[in-house]
C-alpha cells in the first residue's frame, strides 16, 4: 500500500517582479480532492489577479493562509496529501519554481485564456456554486453586492463570469456600498474624507512610477505628425473589410510604426541596468490600457513581425482581458517599449513617465484636422502630436530624435506599414 504523504503548496512566483501575493479566495476547501491543473486558489499579485492551478494531486488537508492574508513567495499556504504527493514537503527555495503552473507560466501562456487547465474541471460543485468559474474581480464584486454567482451565465472565455456580468445582475453600487468598500469616512474641514487602501497593483504602479522618475534621467522630444495619408489608408481598409473583420485603429498603426523603428534603433528597444545596456532581440510593444484601478500595460509580442490586422486583434484581446480582470502576468511581461495614447480623451499632447526599465515611451495625442502649409499653400491636414520620453542613460538626444523621425516617416507614408 502506498504511503500517504503530504506536500506544502507554497506561494508561487507568478510574475518576474512578484515578491508576495494576497490570497483572494480559496476555490477548494479542506477535505476536497484536488487534481493537477485544477484551480485551487485566487491570488492577487503585483500585476494581476489570477487563479492558481494545482500541480499536485491529492486531498487538501490544511489551509495555512486564510483569505486576505499576504504571503511572501515560497511560504507555505496549504498542504495537499495523498498518493499523488510523494516527494515530501517543498522547500521555500524551490517552491516558486516548482509551484509555477505550466498553464500560466509556459510558453503559450500569453495566448491561452486565464485559468484554462489542461483538463477543464467541472463547472460547479455538488451545491451548484462551489466551482463556478469567475474572475477574481467578479467574485469580489459579487460578494460586495450580494450576487449569487451560481445563478449567472458568464460572458467571458469558456463561460467564465466576469465583472460586467456581475454589474449587469446587481445594478450600480449605491453610495453606501461604495463607502463601505472604501473604508471609514471621517468629517474634517475638507468635508467627508474617504480613505481607500491601495491594491497590490496600485502599490506597484505607484512605486515603479516614483522609482522611474527618481532614477531615470528623462528627456522629452516632441513632434507633429501629418496623419492625412494614414486617415485615407484606414478608410480604404475599412471599406474593403468584410463583416467581422478587425479594422486596425490609428493606435495600431502607431504600434506598428514604433515596432519597425525599434528594429532599426536597438538601444531604444533596450534598457539600462546596473551600469550596462541590455539590448533585446524581440520587439514587444506595451499598450497602456486604462482599467478601473490603475493604468495597465499588456504586451503585443513581436509587433515588428505582425501585420496591422494581427496587431489590432492582439491589442483588442489583451485590452478586453485588462477590463474584465482576466489578464495574466505573462501577458503583462516582456515589454521592450510602451505606447500611451490619450487621444481618445481629446488630449492634444502630454509627457509620459517611462515604464522602467524600458528605455523610452511614446505619448500620443489626438488627431485633429487643422490648416497646414504644403508647398506654399494652406491646406487641411490631420495632425497628431507625439512626445517621446527617453532614459538619457542609454538613449542620447540624437538617437532619440532619429528614432522619432523614423516613426514620423512611417506614419506619414503608411504604405510602408503593410510591407
Amino acid at each position: 500500500m502506498a504511503q500517504m504523504t503530504a506536500q506544502d503548496v507554497v506561494m508561487p512566483r507568478l510574475s518576474d517582479s512578484m515578491e508576495e501575493g494576497t490570497i483572494l479566495a480559496w476555490l477548494k476547501q479542506v477535505g476536497d480532492e484536488v487534481a493537477v491543473g485544477e484551480e485551487l486558489v485566487e491570488i492577487e499579485t503585483d500585476k494581476a489577479n489570477m487563479a492558481y492551478e494545482a500541480d499536485l494531486a491529492g486531498t487538501l488537508t490544511e489551509i495555512l493562509a486564510e483569505e486576505g492574508a499576504t504571503v511572501a513567495i515560497g511560504s507555505p499556504i496549504a498542504r495537499i496529501g495523498g498518493e499523488g504527493s510523494s516527494e515530501g514537503p517543498s522547500s521555500p527555495t524551490a517552491g516558486p519554481v516548482a509551484a509555477a503552473s505550466p498553464t500560466v507560466l509556459g510558453s503559450q501562456a500569453a495566448s491561452a485564456p486565464r485559468g484554462t487547465p489542461a483538463t477543464t474541471p467541472p463547472a460547479g460543485g455538488e451545491d451548484g456554486s462551489a466551482r463556478v468559474k469567475a474572475s477574481p474581480i467578479a467574485r469580489r464584486l459579487a460578494k460586495e453586492r450580494g450576487v449569487d454567482l451560481s445563478g449567472l451565465r458568464g460572458s467571458g472565455p469558456s463561460g467564465r463570469i466576469v465583472k460586467a456580468d456581475v454589474e449587469g445582475a446587481a445594478g450600480p453600487a449605491t453610495s453606501t456600498q461604495q463607502k463601505e468598500v472604501a473604508g471609514p469616512v471621517a468629517e474634517t474641514a475638507k468635508g467627508e474624507v474617504e480613505v481607500r487602501e491601495l491594491s497590490k497593483l496600485q502599490q506597484t504602479v505607484a512605486r515603479r512610477m516614483s522609482e522611474s522618475k527618481a532614477t531615470a534621467p528623462h528627456f522629452y522630444l516632441s513632434a507633429e505628425i501629418d496623419m492625412s495619408k494614414a486617415v485615407t489608408a484606414r478608410a480604404a481598409i475599412k471599406s474593403a473589410s468584410k463583416e467581422g473583420d478587425v479594422v486596425p485603429s490609428f493606435n495600431d498603426m502607431v504600434v506598428k510604426a514604433c515596432a519597425i523603428a525599434l528594429g532599426e534603433f536597438p538601444k531604444v528597444n533596450g534598457a539600462y541596468k546596473d551600469g550596462r545596456f541590455e539590448l533585446y532581440s524581440r520587439v514587444n510593444v506595451g499598450v497602456a490600457v486604462a482599467a478601473q484601478e490603475a493604468l495597465i500595460v499588456p504586451t503585443v509580442f513581436d509587433a515588428d513581425k505582425k501585420g496591422l490586422r494581427q496587431i489590432a486583434t492582439d491589442s483588442r484581446a489583451v485590452a478586453g482581458k485588462v477590463r474584465d480582470g482576466s489578464i495574466t502576468p505573462p501577458e503583462l511581461s516582456g515589454g521592450t517599449f510602451t505606447v500611451s495614447n490619450l487621444g481618445m480623451f481629446g488630449i492634444d499632447d502630454f509627457s509620459a513617465v517611462i515604464n522602467a526599465p524600458q528605455a523610452a515611451i511614446l505619448a500620443v495625442g489626438a488627431i485633429k484636422e487643422k490648416p497646414a502649409v504644403r508647398d506654399g499653400q494652406i491646406v487641411p491636414a490631420h495632425l497628431m502630436n507625439v512626445t517621446l520620453a527617453c532614459d538619457h542613460r542609454i538613449v542620447n538626444g540624437a538617437e532619440g530624435a532619429e528614432y522619432l523621425a523614423r516613426v514620423r516617416t512611417l506614419l506619414e507614408e503608411p504604405v510602408s506599414l503593410a510591407l
